[in-house]
Order: structure tokens, then sequence, then C-alpha cells
């Protein structure tokens, strides 16, 4: 069982994890969810924490983005893309139970202050950017990190953000 609340997106994602694990889940139903569901979130996070689990897509960033600022202290869990698919779909409906329970176990807390402990130039130096190959770089990192993929912008904020370490970054550098 999992303690935290985990907010998804649709019906569809509900269900998809309830296969998973056996935890309390708050459907937003999309981007303009309505007040009294962010109230909910908010409160959950305050008695029992928070894993905010959405697509990996546009939509999804948007919604993590927009709950994140105002709920402050969520945990984030990532699928990476390729476990979220099914012809053609992108979505948490899609990925295997398994897949959602390791999302689920790397989930991070994003960091209230921020922190510059990764630069652009990692990022060059180590094949993530400017490269013919970096954006599967970026995405096996991802997977392995448990950050999830990002362009070159976003993938530098989560580093920073969610507390990936120097040591957690090199070890997942040596694994690609």
């Amino acid at each position: 069982m999992i303690r935290e609340v985990i907010v998804v997106e649709g019906r569809d994602d509900y269900l998809a994890v309830k296969k998973a694990v056996d935890a309390e889940i708050i459907v937003t139903g999309g981007y303009s969810f309505p007040k009294d569901t962010l109230k909910r979130i908010h409160f959950a996070n305050l008695r029992r924490g928070v894993i905010i689990l959405t697509d990996p897509d546009y939509a999804g960033e948007r919604i993590r983005k927009y709950i994140s600022r105002k709920v402050p202290g969520c945990r984030h869990a990532f699928l990476p893309v390729q476990n979220a698919m099914k012809d053609g779909d992108i979505g948490v409906e899609n990925a295997k139970p398994e897949d959602i329970i390791d999302a689920l176990n790397m989930a991070r807390v994003e960091a209230i202050e921020k922190r510059q402990e990764f630069t652009v130039d990692d990022l060059i130096k180590n094949g993530l950017e400017y490269t013919p190959d970096s954006s599967k770089k970026r995405a096996k990192m991802g997977r392995i990190l448990g950050i999830g993929y990002g362009n070159c912008k976003q993938f530098l904020s989560r580093l920073n953000n969610y507390g990936v370490t120097r040591e957690e970054f090199n070890s997942a550098l040596s694994k690609i």
C-alpha cells in the first residue's frame, strides 16, 4: 500500500494505477479542474503527502507544474514515454502495473529552494546536448534517475530541482 495520495489526470489513469497499487487516488479530469479538487490535493498533501503521476506529454507536464506551483512539497513520479505508449497514444493508462510501481518508487520531491548543481556545460560535456543521440541519452538518463524525459532545458531543471546528486548523475551516465 502506498501511503501518499496519488494524483492522476483521468479515469483510465485511475484504473491503471489501481491495478498496480493499493492507494488513494485523486483524478484531476484534465488541466481545468475544479478548485475543490485543488483543495483536496492540498489537504491530502498536508495529511499524507501527494505523488503527482501525470502523462509524459505536454498536457501532463502542464498539469504537474500547475499543481506543483499551487501545492508545494508534492513528490513527482515520471513514466518514461516508451512505458506509457500504446498504438501512438501516450498516457499513464497504457503503462504496465510494474512500470507504474517503478515510477512511484522513484518519486522525488521538488526542491523548494532552487539549486544550481548542474549546468548546460554538464549536459554538453556528457553528450546530453548538441549531439545526434543526445535526446536518446537524456531519455535513458531520465529513466534511470526517475525524473522522466525532457528537452535540454527541462532536463537541466529536473536535475537541479529534484535533488539529483552528482554521484547519481555520474552513476546514471556510466549505465548509458
